[in-house]
């Protein structure tokens, strides 16, 4: 651990409930030294695929062995499993519903298809399903495992609790596939927006790495943008350009082009090469 331990939080609960704070508040109640870090509580409501890529956009910023608390947890109170998972360099804790793939390597997500599905857990990676309530607050309540179960579970890990110590082992983890988009064979790219950002930006699942050499353009809701532009300075109206996290993003300087085009979360993107 880092001399003052470091707990990451990212959840969907926003800002006008007094959810966040409570969090924090037994975060700190167990580990006063701990230094919490907010990565994002404006995930949309029950947004999963949302939250997990907005978690990997942060990870290999923070330093070994950051512990990532993630909640977006439409299963709640279910059968769902919360989930606790150790990599080579950090801990995750969060329900077990494909939030946490950030945690585990690119060729791994692979496996899980169209996802979510259970994926095994590579070599130098452990995970164990939190079950030992000598870790949890109490009473808990069926609707909120992020200060019950999840908040606790981190602060202990902060403290040097063994990873063991919370509950029985698991040999794998439900996942996302990695984030990208799906080749045509006319040589389209078909992905979607994953994110709009506060600038009303598009941020799509179309890697940089993926794109043709080639000039393109890119169509959402019925609209072409050419591409693509290296800021968003440079853009004269809607324009496609990459982000700083690598990925295809629409843009409208000056303006919001989600709200120019009237696109979302989960909006269709294709780009052709010209």
């Amino acid at each position: 651990m880092p001399p003052r331990p470091i707990v990451a939080l990212l959840t969907d609960f926003g800002l006008e409930d007094p959810y966040v704070a409570a969090m924090k508040g037994v975060l700190l109640s167990l580990n006063p030294d701990a230094v919490v870090v907010d990565v994002t509580h404006q995930v949309r409501p029950q947004r999963v695929e949302q939250g997990a890529f907005l978690l990997e956009q942060v990870v290999p910023h923070l330093p070994p062995w950051t512990v990532f608390v993630a909640v977006v947890d439409p299963g709640v109170g279910s059968e769902r499993r919360a989930l606790a998972l150790q990599t080579p360099r950090a801990f995750f804790v969060g329900p077990d519903n494909g939030l946490l793939s950030p945690a585990l390597p690119e060729a791994v997500r692979e496996r899980a298809g169209d996802g979510p599905a259970p994926v095994p857990l590579p070599a130098g990676y452990r995970a164990v399903a939190i079950e030992n309530e000598r870790y949890f607050r109490h009473p808990v309540s069926a609707t909120f495992h992020g200060r019950d179960i999840f908040a606790p579970a981190a602060a202990y890990l902060t403290l040097g609790t063994p990873l063991a110590a919370l509950g029985p082992p698991l040999d794998s983890v439900l996942a996302l596939p990695p984030f990208r988009a799906r080749p045509l064979p006319d040589g389209t790219l078909l992905g979607r927006v994953l994110h709009v950002d506060r600038f009303g930006n598009l941020v799509t699942s179309v890697r940089h790495r993926d794109l043709p050499a080639q000039r393109l353009e890119v169509e959402v809701c019925g609209q072409r943008v050419p591409g693509l532009v290296r800021t968003y300075a440079e853009g004269e109206g809607l324009c496609a350009l990459i982000g700083s996290a690598g990925y295809l993003e629409i843009a409208l300087p000056m303006g919001s082009a989600a709200r120019a085009l009237g696109a979302d979360v989960g909006a269709e993107v294709r780009v052709r090469p010209l």
